[in-house]
C-alpha cells in the first residue's frame, strides 16, 4: 500500500512539471487569493502561491482576494508560467505562478489582496509591496484590524 501511494504521489507531482513539448498551462480553477489548480493536456494539479498568505474563502476578503487572483490568472489570452519551488508540510505542490508575465504573488501582496507569508518566505519585494499597501491602506488594509488567515484558521479550526 505504501508503495501504491509514492507511485500516485508522483504521478501527481509530475502532472506539473513541464513536459518535453513545453505544454501550455491553464489556471483551471481558482481555490482562494493563493491557491490555483492548473491544468494541461497531461492533466491537473493544485499549486499554492509561495510568498503569501491570503485570506480564506470564508474570511472578510477572501471572494475579493479570490476574485482578483482569478481576474489576473484566468481567460483565453492568458499566458501561465509556473516554477514549483517545493511543498508545503501537508505535502501540497508550491510554486511562483506568473500570468502573462506578471508574477502572481507580488500583484496580490501590492494590490493588498495578501498578506507576506514572512514565516516562509524571505523575498524583499514581496515584503515592500505588502508594506506599502498596509500604508496606503488599500485592498484588506482598508479594514480597521485586519485578521490574518493563520489566526483566522486558527480560530475555526474544528479542534
Amino acid at each position: 500500500m505504501p508503495l501504491m501511494r509514492y507511485i500516485i504521489a508522483c504521478l501527481l507531482c509530475s502532472l506539473c512539471l513541464p513536459s518535453q513539448a513545453q505544454d501550455a498551462y491553464i489556471v483551471s480553477k481558482v481555490y482562494d487569493g493563493d491557491t490555483v489548480e492548473l491544468e494541461n493536456s497531461a492533466g491537473r494539479c493544485q499549486v499554492g502561491l509561495t510568498d503569501i498568505d491570503a485570506p480564506e474563502r470564508n474570511q472578510e476578503f477572501g471572494q475579493i482576494a479570490r476574485r482578483a487572483l482569478s481576474k489576473l490568472c484566468t481567460g483565453n489570452d492568458i499566458k501561465i508560467n509556473i516554477e514549483l519551488t517545493g511543498k508545503d508540510k501537508y505535502d501540497r505542490n508550491l510554486g511562483r505562478l506568473k500570468c502573462n508575465k506578471t508574477d502572481a504573488s507580488l500583484y496580490m501582496a501590492q494590490h493588498g489582496y495578501a498578506w507576506h507569508n514572512a514565516k516562509y518566505s524571505n523575498d524583499p519585494a514581496i515584503k515592500t509591496a505588502a508594506d506599502q499597501a498596509r500604508e496606503k491602506r488599500i485592498g484588506l488594509w482598508s479594514s480597521e484590524n485586519p485578521m490574518p488567515p493563520w489566526v483566522w484558521r486558527r480560530l475555526n479550526s474544528p479542534d
